[in-house]
């Protein structure tokens, strides 16, 4: 892991975490010679930047979605309860779904590796100033997203969820016993892909037009 320090006050602070040595190297360059920002540590593992960022927190994190060990998501998760966490922008191979589960797991922005250097900086800035910058999703590609594969209890729970209600608040709201509410979340997170509720409400907020116009019919304009 490489710690630096600036005298650039004014800049965003930033960090990066990139498992290839290669592609680290040259985003510590690229963010050295922009003014706009400070570097403050660079890292080959989550672990070293969880370490890096619990001693010295930043505005941004750029990761690798792949980052030795734990990965992108796992670190996301991590850090996103902490009273400074870093907003964080994946920096990956634009492939498959790869955008949407970074929104999912709480990432503020995804960069594709090949978009110029200068779109990068561009969306680190953004993510500074409080914007969330993801790749356009065609709406046809909601309609096979697994939220259509829950079936109706399954999706009220996921709406509740996001309302923040315990799985007691759950069981007395919907009149089930509360082993019934985990046995319907733990096939609601193996259905999209999670691993818990912090995830299943962001990817219900990443979806949530696509769960409006199912359970009503209604048809985008």
């Amino acid at each position: 892991m490489k710690q630096e320090t600036t005298e650039n006050s004014g800049a965003v602070d930033v960090m990066i975490a990139d498992g290839n040595p290669l592609v680290l190297s040259a985003l510590s360059e690229i963010f050295d010679k922009d003014p706009r920002f400070s570097l403050v540590a660079t890292a080959a593992t989550a672990e070293g930047f969880l370490g890096a960022v619990m001693r010295a927190p930043v505005q941004v994190g750029v990761i690798d979605w792949n980052l030795p060990v734990l990965g992108g998501a796992k670190l996301i998760d991590i850090l996103r309860d902490q009273e400074r966490a870093p907003k964080f922008v994946v920096y990956a191979d634009d492939s498959g779904d790869l955008p949407r589960l970074a929104m999912t797991a709480g990432a503020a922005a995804f960069a594709s590796r090949s978009s110029p250097a200068e779109t990068l900086l561009d969306i680190c800035q953004d993510v500074a100033a409080g914007k969330m910058v993801f790749p356009f999703l065609d709406v046809r590609q909601l309609q096979s997203d697994p939220i259509h594969s829950l079936s109706r209890k399954e999706r009220v729970i996921l709406e509740a969820l996001s309302k923040g209600l315990t799985n007691r608040e759950l069981a007395k709201e919907l009149s089930i016993s509360t082993n019934t509410v985990k046995f319907h979340l733990s096939n609601l997170y193996e259905k999209l892909s999670v691993k818990n509720r912090a995830q299943a409400i962001a990817f219900y907020y990443a979806t949530r037009l696509a769960l409006e116009n199912d359970r009503t019919g209604s048809i985008p304009k």
